[in-house]
Order: C-alpha cells, then sequence, then structure tokens
C-alpha cells in the first residue's frame, strides 16, 4: 500500500502512537508523517505509507491551519497548559476592536523565537533536552509567516482565533506574543490542526493515492524511448522548471519524478 493516510489525531497521543496504530493496523513497516503535533493538541496528522514515505520533504513544506485558544494572565514556561506558572499579569479589559486588530497586526512576514520546550536540534541537542536539564542556550529567532488569523470567539480571559501559517510557526509563542501586545501574559491552553496543505478533517480516514497528493504538480508523458530510462533510474533532459511532477506512460500513471537542472530522475515508480 502507498499512500497518505489522514488521522484526526486524539489529545494525549504522540505522533508516533499514531504511526504505531497505522503499521499494526495496516500491518505495513514504512509508515512517517509530515510533522508532528504536541500530544496536548488535536487535529490533522498526515502519515504516509509504502513509497509515500519518500515524500516527506516535500510534504513537510505544506502550510497549516489551526484553531487555538489563548489563555491571558498566566504564562507557563512550556507555553501551553501542560506546563508550570512562571508569571502572572493581571488582564485588561478586552475589546473585540482591539483584539481584531492585535491578531491582524500579526499578519505578515514575523519573527518567531521558537519555545524553549521544542524539537529543534542546536548544537545535536534538542531545546527540550537543554530546558529539562535547566542548561540555558540561545535560541536564535527564525522568519515565519502568517497569512491569515482571524477572530473566533473571546470569552472571559480566552481568545479563540483561527490561524493560516507556513510551516515552522509556533503557534505557543504567537500566543505568548499576542499576549504581551495585549498588555499581559498568556499561554496556548488548546490546539486543533485543522489543515495541512491540501488535506482537511474532512479526509480523516481517507487513504489518499500518491497520484492525487500530488494533483497541483505537472503532468510528464514519456515517450516510448525515456520508459525504460526513468525505470531504470536515469536521467532525462526536459525544458520543465525545477520540481515534482506526475510521471505517466501514456495514460497510465507509474510514478513521480523529480526535474533538478532541466534533467528529470525517478523518485518513487508504483
Amino acid at each position: 500500500m502507498n499512500g497518505v493516510i489522514v488521522v484526526d489525531k486524539a489529545k494525549g497521543n504522540t505522533s508516533f502512537d499514531e504511526i504505531r496504530k497505522i503499521r499494526k493496523e495496516y500491518n505495513i513497516k514504512k509508515v512517517g508523517h509530515t510533522g508532528t503535533l504536541d500530544p496536548m493538541a488535536t487535529g490533522v496528522l498526515t502519515i504516509l505509507v509504502g513509497e509515500a514515505t519518500k515524500l516527506s520533504d516535500y510534504l513537510m513544506n505544506h502550510d497549516k491551519e489551526y484553531v487555538a485558544t489563548l489563555s491571558l494572565g498566566e504564562k507557563r514556561d512550556t507555553g501551553d497548559s501542560e506546563g508550570k506558572i512562571i508569571e502572572t499579569k493581571k488582564v485588561p479589559v478586552l475589546s473585540e476592536k482591539n483584539v481584531k486588530e492585535t491578531l491582524k497586526s500579526f499578519e505578515g512576514e514575523i519573527s518567531q523565537i521558537p519555545p524553549k520546550y521544542s524539537a529543534i536540534k542546536v548544537n545535536g541537542k534538542k531545546l527540550y533536552e537543554y530546558a529539562r536539564s535547566g542548561e540555558e542556550i540561545e535560541i536564535k529567532p527564525r522568519k515565519v509567516n502568517i497569512f491569515e488569523i482571524n477572530l473566533i470567539e473571546i470569552k472571559e480571559n480566552n481568545i479563540t482565533f483561527k490561524v493560516h501559517c507556513s510551516k515552522g510557526t509556533y503557534i505557543r509563542t504567537l500566543c505568548e506574543d499576542i499576549a504581551e501586545k495585549l498588555g499581559t501574559v498568556g499561554y496556548m491552553s488548546s490546539l486543533r490542526r485543522t489543515r495541512v496543505g491540501n488535506f482537511t478533517l474532512d479526509d480523516v480516514g481517507k487513504i489518499i493515492s500518491i497520484e492525487e497528493t500530488l494533483k497541483n504538480e505537472p503532468e510528464y508523458k514519456l515517450k516510448s524511448k525515456e520508459l525504460n530510462k526513468f525505470m531504470n533510474g536515469v536521467k532525462i533532459i526536459t525544458n520543465l522548471k525545477d520540481g515534482l511532477v506526475r510521471v505517466y506512460d501514456k495514460d497510465k500513471f507509474i510514478g513521480i519524478g523529480e526535474i533538478k537542472n532541466k534533467e528529470l530522475k525517478r523518485k518513487i515508480v508504483v
């Protein structure tokens, strides 16, 4: 079996818990994912099976969409509800107008300092490993894009919003930064991922073929003399731009190719 299985990750489960379940259910060893979700989060997790695991790097670049709740008045060491309270601060009166304007001010390219409780590696060691051992380490800011952010609800000291963002965006950090701009502190109290690239909650439970997964990529129809070259991993000269292509023998889908410097090479054969 080759393709993408979309699951709705349960709260409390790790992404690897979900992989183990898929591996057991379908009795398949070759299983991966395209970006983890924190155990406290729920929502869309795309799991790759079989030859589709070779698309991991490509699919990790997808934009994402989340619904998050920011709880104001407390700051926590992990940036989410599972951490210890390290600071408290009075919450100002929240008007819908001010909250909406504050959220909108984060749209565009912004700089984020990743949370110290994250899996980013510095000098070969994950940030959360430094944090757990009490070791201080310099964390460099990184650029991310917030394409759109909209208010859903204000309820007491909780702000629920929907955000469409680039890969690498930390919603925990975004919550803390929003709280700071509102004149207080806060943490992410809930998170639900509603979309990864073209995959949404409507796709949960489906097994999506490799061809369908890359439906937005261009087609490449092999000439008769190119078929054996492609199947044997021999490069084919082409004028197409760099990127992935869906490869066909006449009208039959046979795999995925990757073009680099005007050369097409086999990536996946199904």
